[in-house]
């Protein structure tokens, strides 16, 4: 708890230095950015944070702290954030949480994530489940990705579609219920179709959460 409160009182003093964070030089951002990052680092050093501006004036800046997916930090990022104070311009966050653009995703208006030589679009990876276990309740999935070959599975890759499902899924949702990722390639008949030669049914990765959903509840 001391920790705790200890992070919570740097913060407070230097709330509004870390506000003004997008309006500084790059070299007085990186600088900010590593004092915020120590003094979380004395609560806990495998908790890391990200900071969202509004795109509204008046909005609030949003503070998120993440445990980047590790289960055994998910307690000490919820402590933290439930001993936020109340600051009128800021909203604390525990985890980062899905993305709410389903609409946007299912008409295809998403924007594509482009990691290096890859582009990506969520509204087009589809996906099967391999297996169940009932021990863990987590899937094994794999990915479809159209038109990609798979000499691009590398590192980037799926660092690329880790990202894409945690927008998706938010980090807790991803990690309580994916256990292995795997890639393959479909062609543009089977993309569209939304069947593999086998007759696997090809589901919207979007879909991925809804899909658990049900599952939860049998």
């Amino acid at each position: 708890m001391k920790k705790i409160n200890t992070f919570w009182n740097w913060f407070q003093d230097n709330n509004q230095t870390i506000k003004n964070l997008i309006n500084e030089t790059p070299l007085n951002q990186k600088h900010i950015s590593f004092w915020l990052s120590k003094n979380l680092g004395y609560y806990c050093k495998e908790i890391d944070f990200m900071i969202v501006y509004p795109k509204v004036c008046n909005g609030k800046i949003e503070l998120i702290m993440t445990a980047n997916g590790n289960p055994e930090y998910f307690n000490q990022v919820i402590d933290l954030v439930d001993k936020a104070p109340q600051l009128k311009n800021w909203k604390f966050t525990a985890f980062i949480q899905p993305t709410e653009k389903i609409e946007e995703l299912m008409k295809g208006l998403d924007e594509p994530y482009i990691f290096h030589e890859i582009t990506l679009k969520a509204s087009e990876l589809k996906f099967i489940t391999l297996e169940y276990d009932e021990n863990t309740n987590k899937l094994d999935i794999i990915i479809f990705l159209k038109n990609t070959t798979l000499q691009c599975n590398t590192k980037t890759l799926k660092q690329a579609i880790f990202i894409i499902l945690q927008d998706l899924l938010g980090e807790k949702s991803l990690y309580q219920n994916i256990n292995l990722i795997h890639l393959a390639h479909s062609s543009d008949k089977e993309h569209r179709k939304g069947i593999r030669d086998n007759d696997e049914q090809l589901i919207y990765l979007y879909e991925l959460q809804l899909y658990i959903d049900e599952i939860d509840k049998k």
